[in-house]
């Protein structure tokens, strides 16, 4: 091999330069990407609803150990997400004058976004122990990545969970590094910040970030046949850390509960899923590998050919522990029954890095390899043509007024910038030119990510039916009215939108609740012939208000529900429905 081969390849100076400034940068990346969507779009079903209205009533309850939606437990996920979208609608001055939560979805929001810049800035943090170049692509990478970005604008748990991923196994790589090259160990405080990391996803999302270490420590440990590097994490004391900073919830919800949390959490949920296709998100392994073109866009133009040179320097221990983190995550969610996009993300970081790492590399494959940026451009072709259609194509099939496919100008002008920009990048990569095409790819994702969530999806208007609803009950409901019934559609993000009273029934209950109390009801079309069947039998009287259309996404089958006053029994004056 001749010098010219291994000699490292001249880093461009706007890159060196912006390499110095690299985690405002980032910051402001991240800003731009996510920010719109994260004030734009209301609330979704079902997972960030139910966390931002569990979240909602621990403010409202002053309770912060137990965890509730509506009147029921809610039992899956630990404290630690609820404890922080808590503070920030606090911090965020969300709360009205009784001392109660408002309803804006957006400061739920922040732990995620705010999350998804801590796991960005610790990517580019481990991506510095090669370069900071390459660290600073890695960064922007995860940044510009579809599936981060979703995460990063939703209240829910997995932004934060890969920050604390991320420092847990970005102290767990320095410390192997330090055995393996002979280097100084980190200092203690390092240290312990990862075994912090471990403790802070525990309490996020449960058992998630310890199997992700565990998947990492045994991979590599049986491919290195040697345990001994262990001993420099400070097991003893890190673990007395993590039962210090887990232990008191843990103990407080085991006795509110009696046991409940982790017979469900535990038990029911995480179980479940390990042990078949929990509520209908069964899929075959190749499930993540499919669908990367669009999670891991745009920066899949470059993971293909990074993981195949990652492989012919295995022998670093730096890289040998990336291969071993993406590679044996990946894998163990493959192998889940249960299948759901997220669960996937925390193998993207170490995927980022050796991504930049071949962007930054000095040479051009040679044999097969050669052939792998053009199954890199294929993927990225993909997901690009998904991504720019369907902020056109959208909005015709679930708006309420279905605009032509080229009726708004500036919405194809944008598509058509992107599309344009993300060939450049795919011209770029197969002349050989792969650093000249990361601006290119990285613009598309800037111009597409923001038109997706900020510019069509608060238009899709037949898919927001929770917030048409509380419309209809704001502009209908009367003084002194009950809780409205919701009989049928029960959707997580008209319990936020209405509030935690609300009364969850079927059609047969609606009728008798209201009977009783009167008041307004909300009934889907499929629990409509029951309610009123059962109007009739207890004589009840009741008005049609309203109704409206639109689309159920979380049953994937369109919905109508029609907007009742019920009288109660003795007032006689309200129409019997019809």
């Amino acid at each position: 091999m001749t010098d010219s081969q291994t000699a490292p390849k001249p880093i461009p100076g706007h890159l060196a330069r912006l390499a110095r400034h690299g985690y405002g940068l980032l910051a402001l990346i991240c800003l731009l990407l996510w920010l719109p969507g994260l004030l734009s779009l209301p609330a979704l079903d079902r997972d960030e609803s139910r966390f931002a209205q569990s979240s909602r009533q621990m403010l409202d309850s002053g309770n912060y150990v137990d965890i509730r939606f509506g009147q029921v437990p809610r039992y899956k996920k630990p404290v630690g997400i609820y404890w922080l979208q808590a503070a920030a609608t606090t911090v965020a001055g969300s709360l009205n004058r009784d001392g109660h939560a408002d309803g804006h979805i957006w400061t739920y929001r922040l732990p995620s976004l705010l999350g998804g810049v801590a796991a960005v800035w610790l990517t580019c943090w481990l991506g510095s122990l090669f370069s900071a170049e390459a660290g600073l692509l890695a960064g922007l990478m995860m940044a510009a990545s579809l599936l981060l970005a979703a995460e990063a604008i939703m209240a829910t748990t997995d932004a934060v969970q890969l920050a604390a991923i991320t420092l847990m196994q970005g102290v767990l790589l320095r410390t192997y590094r330090a055995v393996k090259e002979g280097r100084e160990q980190p200092s203690t405080w390092v240290v312990l910040a990862g075994w912090a990391g471990l403790a802070i996803g525990i309490l996020v999302k449960g058992p998630v970030a310890p199997a992700v270490a565990a998947a990492t420590i045994v991979v590599l440990c049986a491919w290195d046949r040697d345990w001994k590097w262990l001993k420099q994490t400070k097991p003893l004391t890190g673990i007395a850390l993590t039962i210090l900073i887990t232990a008191p919830w843990g103990l407080a919800i085991a006795l509110e509960s009696h046991g409940a949390f982790f017979q469900q959490s535990l038990g029911g949920d995480f179980a479940a899923k390990v042990a078949g296709g929990q509520e209908g998100h069964g899929a075959p392994p190749g499930y993540y590998l499919l669908l990367s073109v669009l999670t891991f866009w745009p920066a899949i133009l470059f993971v293909l050919p990074g993981m195949a040179q990652a492989l012919t320097r295995k022998t670093e221990p730096l890289t040998r522990f990336l291969i071993v983190w993406a590679g044996a995550w990946w894998l163990a969610v493959e192998l889940v029954p249960t299948k759901l996009p997220n669960y996937v993300l925390p193998a993207f970081p170490p995927l980022a890095i050796l991504a930049s790492l071949w962007l930054l590399a000095p040479k051009a494959e040679q044999g097969w390899r050669s052939y792998l940026p053009f199954i890199a451009a294929l993927q990225f072709l993909l997901g690009l043509c998904a991504i720019a259609v369907a902020p056109l194509l959208l909005p015709k099939y679930y708006a309420l007024l279905s605009p032509d496919l080229f009726d708004n100008v500036p919405l194809v002008l944008a598509a058509g910038a992107a599309g344009l920009s993300g060939l450049i990048a795919i011209s770029f990569i197969l002349t050989g030119r792969r650093l000249m095409a990361f601006a290119p790819a990285l613009i598309a994702a800037v111009i597409l990510i923001p038109v997706l969530s900020a510019w069509s999806g608060p238009g899709l208007d037949r898919l927001w039916v929770s917030q048409r609803l509380a419309a209809l009950v704001a502009k209908n409901r009367g003084p002194g009215d009950p809780p409205p019934m919701l009989a049928g559609y029960e959707e997580p993000s008209l319990v936020f939108a209405l509030g935690a009273d609300v009364d969850l029934t079927d059609g047969r209950g609606a009728a008798e609740r209201g009977a009783q109390l009167g008041g307004l009801a909300l009934v889907d079309d499929e629990e409509r012939p029951q309610f009123l069947a059962r109007l009739a039998e207890v004589q009840a009287a009741a008005t049609m208000l309203d109704d409206l259309s639109g689309f159920n996404y979380s049953r994937g089958r369109a919905t109508h529900v029609t907007l009742y006053r019920v009288a109660p029994l003795g007032l006689q004056s309200i129409p019997q429905a019809r």
